[in-house]
């Protein structure tokens, strides 16, 4: 068997031993306090070594001997660590992308983990996207798969050009409107479903309500599941709210109808009807006005503005989108036919 020679470029043994001691200090430093800081401590090594290495003038077609050799010593007092000199030419690589990033972004990243921030590192993304990405994987626990789907499907870009669809601005004061385009967005992902496929919208609801929790996580803070299918009683009749929240910080209900397919005009009435019998029948007198969200598929931003032109309750409409490749897809389309059989 053949054995690859090391090339090792030259350094003085001094140099080298300080290095090294540099490098353990890095990561001793990063394990005393692993236990309560565990993403954040990760980066914090990672970033320190990709500094120390830069700060060395270390690169990689003539430093390569000395970060093999580096590697091979590290790996033999961390062996359960992550030192390979491919993953510490990644370390340099995380300290020069954000060195000189907005306090922010270093922030965001600084938590992330490990495999994420490669991702985002790989993608050659822009700081406003490796931001939205990073907060989206923070606030809604995406795993790295999600993220990678999230990226590859450009989900920032399609966020970002989708325009608000509401009529807040109209129908709430200034303060409250801009709030409310705070938490509500054009856009919500709902991957983590496990489908892509259309959905029946009881089907849909039902996969909402078992996984409620990351759904809430998707929707943002604040939000408190009050229940599904909700019954508003009114003239002898019974009528069914799809989902039903409290937000806190808004400090009224939400209303959420689900739609599978596009937007429609009529849909604005129904939810307008609903928003009035929440607001007759059970809104407490400290609560404000409650506001009303339809899901859909799909929506034309002109044709939302038309509908909700004249309506008095706070509306908005927004899309959802899944982000499942489709072998994934066809697999699990698969697995529900043989489980219908």
């Amino acid at each position: 068997m053949l054995m690859t020679k090391m090339i090792v470029t030259p350094i003085e043994e001094s140099d080298y031993n300080e290095l090294l001691r540099q490098a353990v200090a890095v990561i001793d430093q990063a394990r005393a306090s692993i236990a309560l800081h565990v993403n954040s401590t990760i980066s914090a090594a990672h970033w320190n070594l990709g500094q120390l290495l830069h700060e060395r003038k270390l690169e990689s077609k003539h430093g390569s001997g000395v970060v093999n050799r580096l590697s091979s010593d590290l790996k033999q007092r961390f062996p359960e660590m992550g030192v390979s000199p491919r993953n510490l030419w990644d370390m340099k690589r995380f300290y020069l992308r954000y060195v000189n990033a907005d306090e922010n972004l270093r922030q965001a990243v600084a938590v992330l983990p490990w495999g994420h921030n490669l991702l985002i590192l790989n993608k050659d993304l822009s700081d406003d996207q490796a931001l939205f990405y990073a907060i989206e994987v923070l606030s809604k626990g995406w795993s790295r798969d999600m993220l990678l789907h999230a990226v590859k499907g450009d989900y920032y870009s399609n966020l970002m050009s989708t325009p608000q669809s509401n009529n807040f601005n109209k129908t709430l004061s200034a303060p409250v409107a801009d709030y409310a385009n705070e938490v509500f967005r054009s856009r919500y992902n709902l991957g983590f479903l496990g489908a892509r496929e259309p959905m029946k919208e009881l089907k849909l609801e039902h996969r909402l309500v078992k996984k409620i929790t990351r759904f809430i996580m998707e929707l943002g803070k604040g939000f408190t599941f009050i229940g599904n299918q909700h019954i508003l009683p009114f003239n002898g009749k019974d009528y069914k709210v799809d989902m039903l929240f409290f937000h806190r910080g808004l400090h009224r209900m939400i209303a959420i109808d689900l739609k599978v397919g596009e937007f429609k005009p009529e849909y604005v009435g129904k939810m307008n009807f609903y928003l009035t019998l929440l607001d007759r029948t059970e809104k407490a007198p400290d609560e404000e006005a409650s506001i009303g969200l339809i899901l859909c598929a799909e929506k034309d931003h002109l044709d939302v503005q038309v509908a909700l032109q004249d309506v008095n309750k706070p509306i908005g409409v927004a899309e959802y989108q899944y982000l499942l490749p489709k072998e994934q897809i066809l697999q699990i389309v698969s697995s529900e036919l043989k489980k219908s059989v």
